[in-house]
């Protein structure tokens, strides 16, 4: 029995349009950017939520905040195999769960270290950009301290606990139980006042969910007694519930990342014969369901809950636009994996048996092997999310992460009463 939470997607929610209500193109220019979100941001959120562009749920929640310079702010992961740096490694994890074997980490570690990459992960670079060290992940023998932030992640997790077995993974659920006992040593630390402070100024990277929709038919076919919509409600949401949770423990400014290119991905190619080796497009229909509810799921959250921040970067756009025009990003292919077996590379193998193969250069690559992507592939998605991008329609809204690790909250002031000051001032 699955206990879980649903979401509706079909929510009943009376949407706004904007310039239905004489709202100007150049007073939401101007409120996106006194707010300091750009616009480019901006638009993507809309865009994300609902078509048209113009209707939205609600109006932005941005409660008030300050820049914060000199203040230490720690960086927690959540997730799966996507930013995973080891626990997988600690536990009675399988071989298709584990990345502690060569070629892992090739290209940086000269060793593996249990990141399903050949070097390292967005969360690591985003750990750079902040000036912080490699975060350990959680289960790392004689870990004690945790000033910097730690890394919960595990290959394999999802928002189900059954989507892989509980004994082999880290499921989400487990993941926010460790993540508990962080926030009481940071009370014990530093003191009930100065801990909690801690925990709310600290950025909360998230990957979850890729794993809800490819258990049940990787790698062995699973029989679901439910519809695909049902489904995917159970697993949105359960998200949302866990997203209230570590919300409730203190947290106030996350980091997320859409669900990867699923249909797109090497093993994905070769999953039906008769796609012959274009994307598999039920995985696509379902990417593309869950991220627009994601979406809505955010926006909604960041309206509802004081002082809720967060980043939301596209990771199916970019990795689609790598895809489609790998030498324009530096890479030279976009759809094969670099280590694996078959066509594309798709038959998740690599380092597991003397049947796989490898490429000699992993950075002209996007995909690492059958599912993960390159270290040089995680260095340009870590770029956009920190920096944002320079399209039309940005990739990553309506803060930037680098924003996140910026910002302070400084007050609950009401976020309509804020927004209509910024639109007087415009």
């Amino acid at each position: 029995m699955i206990k879980s939470y649903y979401w509706s997607l079909n929510s009943k929610t009376e949407p706004v349009c904007w310039f239905a209500k004489g709202v100007s193109y150049l007073r939401i220019k101007a409120m996106a950017r006194l707010s300091n979100i750009t616009y480019f941001a901006f638009l993507l959120h809309i865009s994300l939520v609902s078509s048209p562009i113009c209707c939205i749920k609600r109006l932005i929640h941005q409660p008030n905040y300050k820049a914060s310079s000199s203040k230490h702010v720690p960086l927690f992961v959540f997730g799966d195999s996507l930013l995973d740096a080891g626990n997988n490694n600690y536990i009675k994890s399988s071989t298709l769960e584990r990345a502690n074997f060569w070629p892992y980490g090739e290209s940086y570690f000269d060793q593996p270290t249990g990141r399903f990459s050949d070097g390292r992960t967005m969360a690591d670079f985003i750990a750079e950009y902040s000036n912080l060290p490699l975060l350990p992940p959680y289960l790392q023998p004689g870990l004690e301290d945790y000033y910097n932030g730690v890394n919960f992640a595990s290959g394999g997790a999802g928002n189900l606990d059954e989507t892989f077995d509980e004994d082999h993974v880290l499921s989400f659920k487990t993941q926010i139980s460790h993540f508990r006992k962080v926030v009481q040593w940071f009370i014990n630390k530093f003191g009930n006042d100065e801990g909690k402070k801690a925990i709310s100024n600290a950025v909360y990277l998230f990957s979850c969910g890729a794993n809800d929709y490819l258990s049940p038919i990787f790698p062995f076919q699973k029989h679901l007694p439910y519809s695909d919509s049902e489904y995917q409600q159970l697993v949105l949401g359960n998200l949302t519930q866990h997203i209230k949770e570590i919300y409730n423990l203190g947290a106030r400014k996350f980091a997320f990342m859409n669900l990867p290119m699923m249909g797109c991905l090497p093993a994905m190619r070769i999953y039906k014969p008769e796609t012959n080796g274009s994307c598999y497009n039920d995985m696509s229909s379902k990417t593309r369901i869950h991220n627009q509810a994601l979406s809505t799921i955010l926006f909604e959250l960041s309206n509802n809950l004081n002082g809720f921040h967060y980043s939301l970067f596209d990771l199916t756009g970019t990795m689609e636009k790598v895809m489609n025009d790998p030498e324009r990003y530096g890479f030279k292919d976009g759809k094969w994996g670099c280590c694996g077996g078959g066509r594309f590379r798709g038959i998740y193998s690599c380092g597991q048996d003397e049947n796989f193969e490898l490429c000699e250069s992993p950075e002209d690559y996007m995909f690492w092997d059958s599912f993960h992507p390159t270290q040089h592939a995680h260095h340009h998605f870590a770029d956009i999310m920190w920096n944002g991008s320079s399209s039309v329609i940005s990739a990553v809204g309506p803060y930037t992460v680098k924003q996140l690790f910026q910002i302070e909250v400084a007050d609950n002031t009401n976020p309509i009463d804020h927004i209509q000051q910024l639109m007087a001032s415009a």
